[in-house]
């Protein structure tokens, strides 16, 4: 047995013993440390290692070992996963991000100052790496239309998903983290709102450092680079020359379509070569964009959408079933249209049995609920006299119908093979229509997380099983919808933090953290904190930085007779200022490649940040929470 001996800042003396279950979890903490900066194996694989670890090694028990999958904690980061998925399929982001193109028009200064504050405050509510991946298309269509440069665009982005994470408890998983050791240990812990102060400062001062120094992103104003990889629906339409054939006609009162069936036009598809892809239906005076389905039976004042190869035969249809032509969508219109109706590309599998017969003889629209427009057979497209062209191995179709039917046909794999799905199939909003309803269920989730009528996890739990319930989340969705690394990860770290405080770990590390710097003072020990956090926050994910350094900080304060909130808060906003490289976040990674930044990019900009971050979160817990 060793001794460690330690002479406190209070002139107390203490011993330490550093027993043979510490220095199992000292090697185990250091083995997943090396681990985690490798990067090999995956973090949540280390996470199941460091567990095994514990438990083989009898430093925990079985039932400790894996109690961490039982943890509120992390019950609530699942919840909280479907919570933010519903406000993606509800649309709630994407309406927010047309609204800030609305209210900044072209001026690159007023639009980095809207994105991020939207991101800022959304990812108070939901996971920050959904911020980004929802608003990176969003600001690449702003990029596009107004002729901004998006290096200048994506890293203010990146900025503000990183600091909503220092917003609310739910904002991200470290501060879940930490409120969760507080109570563990019978300190007063922090409320619902506490990091709001710290968050909206620090994204304030956010803001006006992006705006002063995007120049060190690149001091090109317009950018050059303005197409975006996936094609859309229009660019699909084109490659088949079908792009000017694409009309929109109301039927009005007299005309023959009424109460008609779209399986009843088969005489009117034979003689004028009429598809019909989707009807426009105004309910309770909303517009609502259906598929084409044979059962759908046509009703007065319908917009239909066809495709029709020649414009003589448009013009006898017109004329002949009393039709009026109408003006085509606006931007809006069309992305409203399109989330209930789309195209596609696929070919036939090498072993398909559809290859030498005719869509006619496999009745290919009532089979599979969707309308062949075109074929590219040999490299030529056709767009006439589909139904009796005999399909060989390596034509490619364009097909047109619901998304749900086109995925079924993707599912297909013996017959199909799915070569190209527009950019408006990852733009669609499955249950567009309930965004009052996902708002109202996160803003009682947090009403009800604020006032602490209920615990945190029963709050969350409650809203995700609202979100199911209500629709804005298909339930057969949820288990793909929550990330399971991260979930194992948090999961199976836990119990080294069980372990570090049983065996008295964390005791010993707070005790000489405090020896070495305790005369320098609380303010001097908090900045040391920060920046070691930080330091620590490079190598490993930000919620195993919470979990190994909270309980180390925690028990220094305790040792000093200072506020554990203020070291706690510290700790947390730090976990959370991940800006320096792009691998020390997800946030940073999804950004690098749209935005064409180098590693030097992430430095120039992530440095003054950090250090800014720090000067603002001393400052504001040593009024917050005196020392």
């Amino acid at each position: 047995m060793y001794v460690y001996n330690l002479r406190l800042s209070t002139t107390e003396e203490r011993t330490v013993a550093m027993t043979e279950p510490i220095l199992i979890v000292l090697g185990t903490l250091a083995g997943a440390i090396f681990l985690f900066a490798w990067g090999r194996p995956r973090a949540d694989i280390v996470a199941i290692l460091v567990l095994l670890a514990l438990m083989l090694s009898q430093v925990l028990t079985p039932q400790e070992s894996l109690a961490g999958f039982g943890d509120p904690v992390v019950i609530l980061i699942a919840a909280i996963f479907i919570v933010g998925e519903a406000l993606v399929n509800t649309g709630v982001t994407q309406r927010m991000g047309e609204a800030v193109l609305r209210v900044g028009g072209g001026s690159e200064t007023k639009l980095i100052a809207l994105i991020m504050m939207l991101a800022g405050g959304l990812g108070a509510f939901m996971s920050s790496s959904a911020i980004v991946a929802m608003f990176i298309p969003v600001v690449l269509a702003i990029s596009n239309k107004t002729g901004l440069n998006r290096k200048r665009m994506l890293m203010p982005l990146a900025v503000a998903a990183t600091i909503s994470g220092m917003m609310t408890l739910i904002a991200s998983t470290p501060n879940m983290i930490i409120e969760n050791i507080l109570r563990q240990q019978g300190l007063a812990q922090f409320s619902f709102f506490s990091w709001t102060p710290f968050g909206l400062a620090i994204l304030a001062v956010g803001i006006a450092f992006m705006l002063m120094g995007r120049s060190l992103l690149s001091k090109q104003l317009k950018s050059q680079d303005a197409k975006t990889d996936a094609p859309s629906v229009y660019d699909l339409l084109y490659s088949y020359g079908l792009a000017s054939h694409w009309h929109r006609l109301r039927v009005p009162a007299g005309s023959s379509l009424i109460h008609c069936s779209v399986a009843e036009l088969q005489e009117l598809y034979d003689r004028f070569g009429v598809v019909v892809v989707g009807v426009e239906r105004y309910v309770n005076g909303k517009a609502n964009f259906l598929p084409a389905l044979q059962e759908l039976v046509f009703d007065e004042d319908d917009a239909i959408f066809v495709v029709i190869e020649e414009e003589q035969q448009a013009l006898q249809f017109i004329e002949t079933q009393q039709l009026i032509k109408l003006p085509r969508l606006d931007d809006r219109q069309r992305q409203e249209a399109l989330q209930g109706f789309g195209a596609a590309e696929i070919m036939l599998a090498p072993e398909s049995k559809l290859i030498g017969k005719t869509p006619s003889e496999l009745e290919f629209r009532t089979r599979y609920k969707a309308n062949m427009l075109a074929i590219r057979h040999r490299g030529e497209p056709l767009t006439t006299n589909l139904v009796n062209q005999p399909l060989d191995f390596g034509d490619t179709l364009l097909i047109a119908g619901g998304w749900e039917d086109i995925l079924r046909l993707w599912e297909d794999r013996e017959d199909f093979i799915l070569l190209t799905l527009p950019k408006e199939y990852q733009e669609r909003l499955p249950a567009r229509k309930k965004a009052p309803i996902a708002v109202a269920i996160v803003v009682i989730m947090v009403v009800v997380m604020a006032f602490g009528l209920i615990p945190n996890s029963a709050a969350a739990l409650l809203a995700s099983l609202a979100m199911i319930v209500t629709g804005c989340v298909k339930l057969d969705k949820i288990y793909q919808i929550i990330s399971w690394k991260t979930v194992v990860l948090i999961a199976g770290l836990l119990p080294l933090a069980t372990a570090l405080t049983k065996t008295g770990a964390t005791k010993m590390m707070a005790h000489g953290l405090v020896a070495a710097l305790g005369s320098l003072g609380p303010i001097a020990m908090l900045v040391v904190l920060f920046i070691v956090t930080s330091l620590v926050g490079l190598f490993l994910s930000n919620s195993a930085t919470a979990m190994l350094t909270a309980p180390v900080a925690i028990q220094a304060a305790q040792a000093l007779h200072v506020s554990p909130q203020a070291f706690a808060m510290t700790v947390s906003i730090a976990c959370s200022a991940a800006y320096v490289t792009p691998v020390s976040s997800a946030v940073n990674m999804l950004v690098m490649e749209p935005g064409g930044y180098t590693f030097g990019s992430y430095v120039k900009v992530g440095l003054p940040l950090l250090l800014l971050t720090m000067l603002v979160t001393v400052g504001l817990v040593t009024v917050i929470y005196p020392l």
